[in-house]
């Protein structure tokens, strides 16, 4: 009896996920606990094995689609354990081709749900549905002709015709004047000869709808100027003896971490989240998320991963978090889990050289620092011009919940932990 891959629940907040690569293709053997297929979901692809031994005999969902939790994306035709070798050892010893199954070989044709459980149907189909005024029920009992029995766009648009209601003759109206045809715009769906065309999916679309989420919060950015020498000067003494001691690369990054962990505990209510139901959820733990680059050479996208705890961690272990989960990222080796619970952001475009930016916030968190490139820069100091280092700090912030004076109040706190330097101690 044919077997369907399920979408797992991956996460108690994952609702559905991408197919980003299968694995095998239709007619592959496969066996149990094999990887068969992967999937994305919070920007983390998770390989997904087969429940079983047998022949993947139908893809339901391609590289690209969507699938909601508990929802099926293939059906594998179980053999039993050593059927095929013994078939194929036969057919070795005789000089025959074994023998072909032919209903295994027959296209899998898939029967409409009959039972009382709801079926799931696209938001094209839902949104014609609901334009066109059809009932639940009504929706139900259509029969779809898609892959794994879906209801289509042309299902929807046969039963509308079956179904059509009789329409009262129109009443005369005096000819109106007709407008001249005007032209139409360019269709941005066609590549012309010089262009090339890319589908939004994977990665690259998850990003693009957690922008949008995000766009939807009404932010402000606040900055400020950050001289960090004594920061600067301590690390360039200490670099080298960090990374024989403890193992670990000591860079800017896991100071900017500690001093925003600690004025964070300052001020809660930049680590808040504000609900759908409008009210502000505060954390008694300030778990940050670090942005950093996915893939061996960083170019395959940005991911957030998060350091947990970070309020009650110090300095080295703070750096030995941060390496971890870089080494996580560029392996693409982190579980969903890793990318869940943050309740802040910290984005460093400093490491490439960018001098100023606003980062966007990752709703539904209220903030994200932004930590730029440190330059030797000219400035008075005692009345003098002196040679510092020199930084920028931005804070994006959700200016529901957040007032600028706060906001001016906690960016100022960073800068001046940063300043003194002696957080580390």
């Amino acid at each position: 009896m044919p077997v369907e891959i399920l979408m797992p629940e991956l996460g108690e907040s994952v609702h559905e996920g991408t197919i980003s690569r299968w694995l095998k293709k239709e007619g592959d053997t496969v066996q149990a606990d094999e990887p068969i297929v992967e999937i994305m979901t919070d920007k983390v692809n998770t390989e997904l094995p087969s429940p079983v031994s047998g022949i993947l005999i139908k893809i339901l969902i391609p590289e690209g689609g969507n699938v909601e939790v508990f929802h099926a994306m293939g059906i594998i035709e179980p053999r039993e354990a050593g059927a095929e070798s013994q078939a194929t050892a036969s057919a070795s010893v005789t000089g025959e081709a074994a023998p072909v199954n032919e209903e295994l070989a027959k296209p899998l044709e898939i029967a409409p749900s009959t039972s009382s459980e709801k079926r799931w149907f696209t938001p094209v189909v839902k949104a014609m549905a609901k334009e066109n005024g059809l009932s639940e029920i009504e929706l139900q009992s259509i029969t779809g002709t898609g892959e794994g029995g879906r209801v289509t766009k042309k299902d929807i648009e046969i039963f509308l015709g079956a179904h059509a209601k009789p329409t009262a003759p129109a009443t005369p109206i005096s000819a109106a004047p007709v407008a001249p045809p005007q032209p139409k715009p360019a269709d941005r769906s066609v590549a012309g000869p010089d262009q090339t065309l890319t589908p939004l999916v994977g990665m690259r679309k998850m990003i693009a709808e957690a922008m949008i989420r995000s766009s939807q919060v009404p932010t402000v950015s606040t900055v400020t100027q950050v001289d960090v020498t004594n920061m600067v000067k301590f690390r360039e003494r200490n670099k080298d003896s960090f990374q024989e001691t403890y193992g670990v690369k000591l860079t800017y990054t896991p100071f900017f971490i500690k001093a925003l962990a600690e004025t964070l505990r300052e001020f809660p209510i930049a680590n808040s989240t504000l609900t759908s139901d409008n009210q502000i959820l505060t954390p008694k733990g300030v778990n940050i998320g670090i942005a950093v680059a996915l893939g061996a050479k960083g170019d395959e996208g940005l991911i957030v991963p998060v350091i947990r705890d970070c309020h009650e961690k110090n300095l080295i272990e703070i750096a030995k978090d941060l390496e971890a989960i870089a080494k996580a990222a560029r392996s693409n080796s982190l579980k969903t889990a890793d990318v869940q619970g943050g309740t802040f952001t910290l984005t460093n475009p400093g490491t490439y050289g960018a001098l100023f930016g606003t980062p966007m916030i990752n709703a539904p968190q209220a903030g994200i620092l932004g930590t730029y490139s440190i330059q030797k820069t000219p400035v008075i100091v005692d009345d003098m011009i002196a040679i510092r280092s020199i930084m920028h700090l931005v804070l994006t912030y959700d200016h529901r919940i957040i007032d600028g004076l706060v906001a001016g109040k906690f960016l100022a706190a960073i800068r001046d932990r940063l300043q003194a330097f002696d957080f580390f101690k």
